[in-house]
C-alpha cells in the first residue's frame, strides 16, 4: 500500500528539539510492515534549498518544503506558514499519487492538502487529531477574531466530513470528534506511545548526564523536557523550585527545550534566585540526546497552564517518561491524572507551588515509593502504550479505510 502521509511538523530523532517523533516512529513501522510511505512535510530551519527536496529516513521517502517556522513567531506569522505549506503540499501530494492519504494535525490547515489530494486522486483520507485545534488557540486567546474562529471551526468540520476514518490521541479528543456528529464507530483512539527500544534502562545514563552537566551536581532530578510556550506554564516549575529550596536544596529542577517563553522563564529563575542553584535551564537538544536525560531523572514532569481544554492532551513527554520507567508528575487533571491515580505511576501536583514543592519533597524522601512508581510507569507503558502495538492498530485503520473505499 502506498501511503501519502501529511505532517507539516515532522521530526526525526536526530533533529534538534524535544518535540514529538510520533510520525517518524509510526511511518518507519509502516515501512517495516511492507508499505511505501511518502512523508510530505516542511523544513523549518535555514537551508540553501528553495523548493522541495527529498531524503530517505529509515525507508521513509521524506519530501521537505522550506517554510520557516519557530515558536517565537507571532500568531499571524504562524498562520501564514500554515497556509503557504497547505497550498504547496496539496500539489505535491497529488503528484506523488498513492492509495490513501493520512493527514495528522497540527495545524488544522493540514486538512486542506489532505482533502484536495484525496479528491483529486479518488482515494480515502484518514485524519488524525493530535492536538486541540481550534479549541486550544481559542481557549488561550490566541485566536480572537470572530471570523477566524468561525473559519477554524468550519475547517475542523470540513476535515471530519471528508475523512473515511478519524484517529484521536486521547479520550477527550475522541469525544470532541464525536460531538461534531462524526460517526463514533469510525473514530479510533490511538494515543501517543512509548518506544522501549530507545528508552532502555541504563545505569550509566545518570553518570553520562552528570558528566555532561557537572554544574547541576548530585541530588534528585525533576525533569521537564519540551516546549516552553504560554500554555506549558513552565514558570510554575520555577516557583516550585523556589519553594523547594526551603525544604530540600538537593532537589534539582532541570528544564530542556525552547519556545516563546524561554527567556521569560529564565529571567524569572534569576529574579527568584534559583537559576544555577536548584534550577537549570538549557536550550533544545536532539531527541536522541534527550533519552539520557529522561533516564537520568528521578521524576519526569508534564505541565500545562490552568486551562480545562488542556486536560485532553496527549503530551509526548508523559509517554517518554513512562517508557523510561520514571514516576510522572503532572499539574493538571483529566485522563492522564486518572491513569496516575489508578496505577500509582506518579503524582498529580497541586497548582499552588508551595504545596507542590511539599508533595515532591515527601515523595522523593521515600525511596520505596519512588521505585514502586517507576515500576508502575514502565508496566503501564508496556501494557497500554507500546508503540509497536499502537502502530499495528494504525495500520489496521488505514487498511480498513482503503477496503471501505473499494466497496
Amino acid at each position: 500500500m502506498k501511503i501519502i502521509y501529511l505532517h507539516q511538523y515532522f521530526f526525526t530523532p536526530s533533529m534538534q528539539g524535544t518535540t514529538s517523533t510520533r510520525s517518524f516512529e509510526m511511518a518507519r513501522r509502516l515501512v517495516k510492515y511492507g508499505h511505501e510511505v511518502h512523508m510530505v512535510t516542511s523544513w523549518r530551519d535555514e537551508t540553501e534549498e528553495k523548493t522541495w527536496f527529498e531524503t530517505t529516513e529509515e525507508g521513509i521517502h521524506v519530501h521537505w518544503l522550506p517554510v520557516p517556522y519557530h515558536n517565537v513567531m507571532s500568531y499571524r506569522q504562524r498562520l501564514s506558514a500554515f497556509f503557504v505549506f497547505a497550498i504547496k503540499a496539496a500539489k505535491k501530494a497529488v503528484s506523488l499519487s498513492g492509495e490513501i492519504v493520512f493527514a495528522t494535525s497540527t495545524p488544522l490547515t493540514i486538512a486542506i492538502p489532505a482533502v484536495y489530494a484525496s479528491k483529486r486522486l479518488k482515494v480515502p483520507m484518514v485524519f488524525e487529531v493530535r492536538d486541540l485545534w481550534p479549541e486550544m488557540p481559542i481557549a488561550i486567546g490566541a485566536l480572537k477574531n470572530p471570523i477566524l474562529k468561525w473559519a477554524a471551526k468550519r475547517l475542523e468540520l470540513f476535515a471530519y466530513k471528508n475523512a473515511t476514518r478519524v484517529v484521536a490521541l486521547s479520550p477527550g479528543m475522541l469525544e470532541g470528534v464525536a460531538s461534531s456528529g462524526y460517526p463514533r464507530n469510525r473514530i479510533h483512539q490511538i494515543s501517543n506511545s512509548c518506544d522501549f527500544d530507545k528508552f532502555t534502562p541504563d545505569p550509566e545514563s545518570r553518570n553520562r548526564f552528570i558528566k555532561m552537566h557537572p554544574e547541576i551536581g548530585e541530588g534528585f532530578y525533576v525533569l521537564y523536557g519540551g516546549t516552553l510556550g504560554k500554555v506549558n506554564d513552565v514558570v510554575y516549575l520555577v516557583m516550585v523550585a523556589k519553594e523547594s529550596l526551603k525544604l530540600n536544596p538537593n532537589i534539582k529542577y532541570v528544564v530542556i527545550g525552547d519556545g516563546s517563553e524561554f527567556e521569560e522563564t529564565k529571567k524569572l529563575a534569576v529574579q527568584l534566585g534559583v537559576d544555577q542553584v536548584n534550577y537549570f535551564q538549557y536550550p533544545r537538544i536532539p531527541k536522541i540526546e534527550v533519552i539520557d536525560t529522561f533516564l537520568a531523572a528521578d521524576i519526569v514532569t508534564s505541565l500545562f497552564a490552568n486551562i480545562p481544554e488542556m486536560e485532553k492532551n496527549s503530551a509526548n513527554k508523559f509517554f517518554d517518561g513512562l517508557a523510561a520507567g520514571k514516576p510522572i508528575a503532572i499539574n493538571y487533571g483529566g485522563w492522564q491524572a486518572d491513569l496516575l491515580n489508578e496505577t500509582g505511576a506518579g503524582l498529580v501536583l497541586n497548582r499552588d507551588p508551595e504545596t507542590a514543592a511539599k508533595q515532591l519533597a515527601e515523595f522523593l524522601a521515600d525511596p520505596g515509593k519512588v521505585e514502586a512508581a517507576g515500576k508502575a510507569a514502565r508496566k503501564l507503558a508496556e501494557e497500554r502504550f507500546s508503540r509497536d502495538k499502537l502502530a499495528k492498530q494504525l495500520e489496521e485503520v488505514l487498511v480498513a479505510a482503503v477496503e471501505d473505499s473499494k466497496q
